[in-house]
């Protein structure tokens, strides 16, 4: 059975778009949020992000860093995180104004406060459907290296419970399983639609 996922990360997109990406060229059906009010992707310095809107495309956002300063974008890796963006999809979506996009199996976020805000969001929803949804949490530190490390991470833990037939009755082995092999916690709970 093919089950619909959705990574869910803050506001800068790295994480989620990664693990996105792995999982789309794998074949799974995949969306991929943030959480945040906005984007924000690193400036000149830590008081200055570059700022924009949810639904401003990757691509515009690329044209403006590198009109902005090149060789910092590309040294820093944001031009060619936001080339891999736009190639995924057109513009980054909020995970609380896209409850719309339909039903997921699994939804994957990247780090705990962004789990909690996913489990508010998902037990203030009208349940009418009973459908259960599992929630994991992966921590992955938000740096490109970890972002490939845990899209990686992630692409085997999807695996994982695409290869049971019913992961209700599989899931604690599974987690313990990947905590064990992988040495990572991770967190997890299941609400409903």
């Amino acid at each position: 059975m093919r089950m619909r996922y959705a990574m869910v990360c803050s506001s800068n997109q790295n994480r989620s778009m990664e693990a996105h990406s792995v999982l789309r060229r794998e074949g799974f059906d995949v969306a991929s949020y943030g959480t945040g009010n906005n984007v924000k992707l690193p400036g000149p310095s830590l008081r200055e992000p570059n700022v924009y809107d949810f639904g401003t495309p990757y691509r515009q956002m690329f044209d403006d860093l590198r009109r902005k300063d090149p060789e910092l974008y590309k040294r820093n890796g944001i031009l060619p995180m936001l080339k891999r963006n736009y190639s995924v999809k057109t513009a980054p979506q909020r995970w609380q104004d896209n409850a719309s996009d339909g039903v997921f199996d699994v939804v994957m976020t990247f780090e705990e406060k962004v789990f909690d805000m996913v489990l508010e969001d998902l037990h203030t929803r009208e349940q009418s459907l009973m459908k259960p949804v599992l929630v994991i949490n992966l921590e992955v530190k938000d740096n490109h290296e970890e972002a490939a490390t845990g899209a990686q991470l992630a692409l085997d833990l999807c695996r994982e419970i695409e290869a049971v037939e019913f992961w209700e009755d599989s899931i604690d082995d599974i987690i313990s399983s990947f905590e064990k092999q992988n040495r990572r916690k991770l967190l997890y709970s299941v609400c409903f639609y």
